[in-house]
């Protein structure tokens, strides 16, 4: 029973970092691109609308609940308490804290920040936006997506391992 409860929670877990990816992978690969094609002033007005709107989506949930369970997932593997696929559990939990929750919080999140007390309309935006806002989110928003599907991919190691019994 405690592994049919194991195998769930990875396979949650798995879902949960994957669709995250998706969203990362979404926003640097066009939706970025297409503000920063508009002229420059829509794209910071429409990007500070998102960074406004998102709180209130399925995605915050995803994001954050998956933090959470990742780093209670963690400390559990790395007191032995999960037997087989904890080495990756572990791994998984790393990877998300740091790559995606600590990349969010220390670099993503500060420039959205900005962003938002910025005019949209202002030289200082445009400037901002340019200069800053577009090169330096966009990468590290590329960094949290390869770290959530990486992420991903070690709950399915996980996954595989308690099934197998290895």
């Amino acid at each position: 029973m405690t592994q049919t409860w194991l195998l769930l929670v990875y396979e949650i877990s798995l879902i949960s970092c994957a669709l995250v990816a998706g969203v990362f992978l979404t926003f640097s690969d066009f939706v970025m691109r297409s503000l920063n094609g508009a002229r420059t002033s829509a794209g910071v007005e429409v990007m500070q609308g998102i960074n406004r709107e998102v709180f209130k989506t399925i995605f915050m949930v995803l994001l954050i609940g998956m933090w959470a369970l990742s780093a209670a997932l963690g400390v559990a593997a790395y007191f032995g308490a999960l037997g087989s696929g904890g080495a990756s559990i572990f791994w998984a939990a790393i990877i998300y804290s740091v790559g995606v929750a600590g990349v969010t919080l220390v670099f993503n999140v500060p420039m959205n920040n900005r962003l938002e007390a910025k005019d949209y309309e202002g030289p200082d935006a445009a400037a901002y936006w340019t200069e800053v806002y577009y090169p330096r989110w966009t990468f590290w928003n590329w960094v949290r997506g390869v770290a959530a599907a990486v992420a991903a991919v070690f709950y399915l190691t996980a996954c595989l391992q308690l099934v197998q019994g290895s």
